[in-house]
């Protein structure tokens, strides 16, 4: 099954970059890899709260909950 690819030029800044270069690192993936994965996982995040869910952060330990807004 042939997928349809589109290129694109992408400027990022000199720490945006470093840190695409980090996480690439440290996940032992491509950098267009790391941006594909971090697109999906805002696409989820979106649909998510599309339909009135909340995100939020919780420590185990402490036993709170921060709730992250996504603008």
């Amino acid at each position: 099954m042939a997928t349809d690819k589109k290129t694109m030029t992408l400027n990022l800044t000199a720490a945006e970059m470093a840190a695409l270069e980090k996480l690439s690192d440290q996940k032992d993936l491509s950098k267009t890899a790391v941006l594909r994965q971090a697109l999906r996982l805002y696409q989820l995040i979106d649909s998510r709260l599309a339909q009135g869910e909340l995100l939020y952060f919780e420590d185990k330990d402490k036993k709170n909950k921060s709730e992250l807004m996504v603008l």
